[in-house]
């Protein structure tokens, strides 16, 4: 398989102050949302694992892996999906991004299926990588791992580290919801 792709939704929602991933988004729940959109932009060509506690999320249509390094934030959801993996690239998305398309992740996508890299992440806003809106070979594990025994668990770090290669997609697609105002503010836009 070439590719996989992988939710976060391990968080612990402190600044929503309620579960993100449940939140009511188009018709269904955000998480479930965001791994149909990850689904289509793999095409049919892999599996789609949402990385979380399975207790809350035991209903979903997709598979549910518990964290391995739970408390380590996304760096342990990341080592989580590298570790269970069978795909040489898999993609890593965080459950909050509700303006994600499968065509932006597409871009992500195909430009990796090209790279030499370890990593191929959207531009953020900064110019930097934006870390949750990646593709990540599954050779890049190693970091990782390091990084998680070294407790340098901040992201943004350990991906630059990495010399990710970047690539624009629209800028309105990496819009997250931390906070109750953020989520309002989304629900007032259309579409």
């Amino acid at each position: 398989m070439a590719a996989s792709g992988f939710v976060l939704a391990g968080g612990k929602s402190r600044r929503m102050g309620r579960d993100k991933a449940r939140l009511p988004y188009l018709g269904t729940s955000l998480v479930v949302h965001l791994a149909g959109i990850v689904e289509r932009a793999l095409a049919g060509q892999g599996t789609v694992t949402i990385i979380a506690n399975p207790g809350p999320y035991r209903d979903l249509p997709y598979a549910v892996v518990e964290d391995l390094t739970p408390s380590c934030g996304p760096l342990g959801g990341v080592v989580t999906a590298l570790t269970m993996t069978t795909s040489e690239w898999n993609l890593v998305v965080a459950c909050d991004m509700p303006k994600l398309t499968p065509e932006s992740l597409r871009i992500v996508l195909d430009r990796a299926l090209e790279s030499r890299a370890p990593c191929v992440a959207a531009r953020g806003p900064d110019g930097t990588a934006e870390p949750l809106c990646a593709a990540y070979h599954r050779t890049s594990l190693g970091v990782f791992k390091r990084a998680l025994r070294d407790k340098r668990l901040r992201m943004k770090d350990v991906v630059s580290e990495m010399q990710p290669e970047l690539v624009a997609i629209p800028p309105d697609s990496l819009t997250n919801v931390n906070t109750p105002e953020d989520w309002m503010q989304l629900e007032r836009q259309p579409g």
